[in-house]
């Protein structure tokens, strides 16, 4: 006797089924501009493909996880009442990082936001990723084979729109842990047949050594460690302008709307830093990108997937929609995941929107001027907020600093919350300089403490720039 689906089989059939309706399996471009031609997509066609998924999803959310499950039914809202991107704006709160350190906490090691259960995990399980834990508990995301190609196909547009061509060859330079952006390039560069040569457990002078000898033309790493590298270069005689590399992947870090350092970096390696933009828990593959212009205009921008993503700006107080144009947080749904497909989860980088056309072609939407700060890093010190990217162009703006710094808080003995800056620069008198800098950007007045070059710490992975050793009591 043949056995009856369950409703939570059921609705993940569905929405696999809607999945694959827009899956093309490519190791090659469509043509010399674009990987697909969902880049060049109208903006109803787009709209149209999101409203489609949306109705597809939350049925599956709602039978094939428990976080979603109870979070329906305290909102009062039916999955049916979820049929596309106005009603989901309309009838679902956002989801935010605390709601799921909460429940991963609850029920650990997974937590219930997730729909890749036991019984998914042991048939088609691919990899286990976790957020940084920078804002609290990590959340533990577990994909499955079925989520990796769609993974190699978003990440694939986006190094292809970047300007990533047979004739490249990538060297990743990263400790591939836990963290979703090298593994989502490497699998990506298998897929579109593109030569790596493995960079894992070695140090700076070794991959120097390894940039002169066998010539990669890609670099994929953290902003910060890129900076670190060219230094080591130089230290060592070479100049990474005349070296071999054309493009910087870069992810993990904000740095195109930071002010100086994406100059710093590409008048460093002369060649053109990239934009991969993304987070874990709703856009573990890329969801903003380069293009071609993405450096031509009044400022930078990044284009967002829109026909796997819906992606929104909210006030940081209400978190309600802001229109567009206007300055909020980044939101975003996620469209194209079994495993984690996700309504509404508030990133929380600032940034603007706008739909107005781009001259690469490209109909998604624009972050313009990038991202430029989490809100989770916003600093409060005596009432004056500011984040720590204006402290890095603060620094950037004084020549001669060297590419590292960090930010130390503490509670003096009277119970006043006092920063020190620490930089790196052969003069100590430059303190003064960025100081200055400092107040005229922060409103604040800082102490600015002058390191010789080369002190600070250097990571392959994100920077750790921030030390708040406050009483918090």
């Amino acid at each position: 006797m043949t056995k009856e689906p369950t409703r939570a089989e059921e609705t993940r059939t569905a929405w696999k089924a809607v999945l694959e309706k827009y899956y093309e399996d490519r190791s090659t471009p469509l043509n010399a501009l674009y990987w697909s031609d969902k880049d060049t997509w109208s903006r109803d066609k787009i709209r149209a493909v999101q409203d489609e998924k949306i109705a597809a999803v939350a049925p599956f959310l709602y039978e094939n996880s428990d976080f979603y499950r109870r979070r329906f039914d305290k909102l009062g809202v039916a999955p049916t009442d979820i049929r596309d991107v106005d009603s989901m704006v309309a009838n679902w709160p956002v989801v935010t990082k605390q709601e799921m350190m909460e429940d991963a906490v609850a029920h650990p090691p997974y937590g219930t936001y997730t729909t890749c259960g036991p019984e998914e995990w042991a048939d088609r399980g691919w990899m286990h990723f976790s957020s940084s834990g920078s804002t609290g508990v990590p959340r533990v995301f577990r994909y499955t084979h079925f989520d990796r190609r769609f993974w190699e196909q978003a990440n694939a547009r986006a190094l292809y729109s970047g300007g990533l061509r047979k004739g490249d060859t990538a060297f990743p330079m990263v400790g591939f842990g836990p963290h979703v952006f090298a593994w989502g390039v490497q699998y990506t560069l298998a897929k579109m047949e593109l030569p790596v040569i493995p960079g894992g457990g070695m140090d700076g002078k070794a991959r120097v050594h390894h940039i002169d000898r066998f010539k990669p033309t890609i670099l994929v790493c953290t902003p910060s460690y890129a900076l670190y590298l060219g230094r080591v270069m130089q230290d060592m005689g070479l100049d990474p302008a005349a070296s071999s590399v054309k493009w910087l992947v870069t992810g993990g870090e904000p740095f195109s709307g930071v002010e100086g350092t994406l100059e710093r970096l590409q008048d460093l390696w002369g060649a053109k830093s990239l934009e991969f933009y993304g987070c874990t828990e709703v856009s573990p593959h890329c969801g903003g990108y380069s293009c071609p212009e993405y450096q031509e205009g009044d400022e930078n921008f990044i284009h967002l997937m829109e026909d796997i993503q819906v992606w929104e700006t909210v006030d940081p107080e209400r978190l309600q929609p802001v229109a567009e144009g206007e300055k909020g947080l980044t939101v975003c749904t996620n469209l194209n995941s079994e495993s984690s497909a996700q309504l509404r989860f508030l990133v929380g980088d600032y940034t603007r929107l706008s739909t107005e056309p781009c001259a690469c072609g490209r109909n998604h939407v624009r972050a313009m001027g990038c991202m430029t700060g989490r809100s989770d890093d916003l600093i409060n010190l005596r009432g004056i907020k500011f984040f720590p990217v204006q402290i890095e162009e603060a620094v950037r703006a004084v020549r001669g600093t060297g590419d590292e710094f960090q930010i130390k808080l503490v509670t003096q003995e009277d119970g006043l919350d006092v920063m020190t800056v620490l930089v790196e620069h052969t003069d100590p008198a430059a303190g003064e300089a960025v100081a200055k800098e400092i107040r005229s950007r922060c409103e604040i007045r800082c102490a600015v403490e002058v390191l010789a070059p080369d002190t600070l710490p250097k990571s392959e992975m994100k920077a750790k720039r921030v030390n708040d050793l406050r009483n918090k009591g």
